[in-house]
């Protein structure tokens, strides 16, 4: 396990075994931890470029618009912003899952299992930016921008986007860590 994905561990671990009220996770502003996750991501999308047929699925699987119209993005206020990512992580997790149950490669399995783990650590990233949590309910994931994905490949590049894109500007624009250095 490298020293990102430990340092995120470790937080959850001390987290959980904290006794009485836990205490707030310390700002997670460096970006070498996203850096670690997005190039996982990219790792992913490289290994699924190689599975053809078998990566086809039978019903397309809706997920996050990766691109960044930054004038629009600019615009947002940061809720909104979190909501869009936050949004975005829980439609990328569905679709990863749905994958799973459909592929029986138990390479391709590794690749997802990482990918949602990585999702999960990301998620305990922004919390300890004092992102509020944000599950969408069935109107909400519709208020996104969102496409729809035939394929694997399709899926993984979505992912890989989005961590380089969207997360990536609601981590390095977060609050708390402009305040850390200013």
């Amino acid at each position: 396990m490298e020293i990102p994905r430990l340092f995120t561990v470790l937080l959850m671990v001390l987290e959980w075994t904290s006794p009485g009220l836990p205490s707030p996770l310390w700002p997670i502003c460096d970006l070498s931890a996203l850096d670690h996750f997005i190039k996982k991501a990219q790792e992913a999308e490289a290994a699924m470029r190689s599975c053809k047929e078998e990566c086809l699925l039978s019903v397309p699987l809706t997920v996050p618009q990766p691109s960044v119209d930054y004038n629009a993005w600019r615009k947002k206020d940061s809720q909104q912003q979190a909501q869009e990512v936050q949004s975005g992580l829980w439609l990328l997790s569905q679709a990863l899952q749905s994958l799973k149950a459909s592929i029986s490669n138990a390479a391709l399995h590794s690749h997802i299992d990482n990918s949602l783990g990585n999702i999960i650590s990301i998620g305990q990233v922004l919390r300890s930016l004092s992102i509020p949590e944000y599950t969408p309910t069935g109107a909400g994931s519709a208020s996104q921008d969102t496409w729809r994905v035939s394929s694997a490949s399709t899926l993984f590049q979505v992912h890989f986007n989005f961590l380089r894109g969207k997360v990536r500007l609601l981590i390095s624009h977060a609050a708390v860590c402009q305040q850390a250095f200013s």
